[in-house]
């Protein structure tokens, strides 16, 4: 059961993060004292229905571009920070986060963004 609580888990991080930081935290915690894929679902579900907040959605973006910070190019690394500032004044939106990131991923095959739950259901 642990490794298909983690293999869930490893699907739908981000996603959750993108809604809720204390939901992410939260499912970590629990993953240290169980491997119960019905509580992490639960977990996930309720997460996932929490609406996310701007804070929630830059700390996603941020940390699933540490997967290109250090390998992008000087345009790619400017173009994040022209989405983040744009999105912090409601000038963009999540699907802009998200597509620049999809790009990215597709770009320097980062498979395991891709397989991501949050990814996938980009356009």
């Amino acid at each position: 059961m642990r490794k298909e609580a983690e293999s869930l888990w490893a699907h739908h991080k981000y996603e959750v993060m993108f809604h809720s930081q204390k939901h992410y935290d939260l499912i970590r915690e629990t993953l240290k004292a169980t491997d119960d894929i019905h509580e992490i679902e639960r977990l996930i579900k309720d997460a996932l229905n929490v609406p996310p907040s701007k804070g929630s959605v830059l700390n996603a973006f941020d940390h699933m571009w540490g997967y290109f910070k250090k390998v992008c190019t000087d345009d790619e690394k400017e173009m994040y920070k022209k989405l983040k500032a744009k999105f912090t004044e409601s000038q963009s939106t999540e699907e802009d986060l998200l597509n620049f990131i999809k790009q990215q991923a597709e770009k320097y095959d980062t498979e395991y963004l891709l397989q991501s739950s949050i990814l996938k259901e980009t356009s």
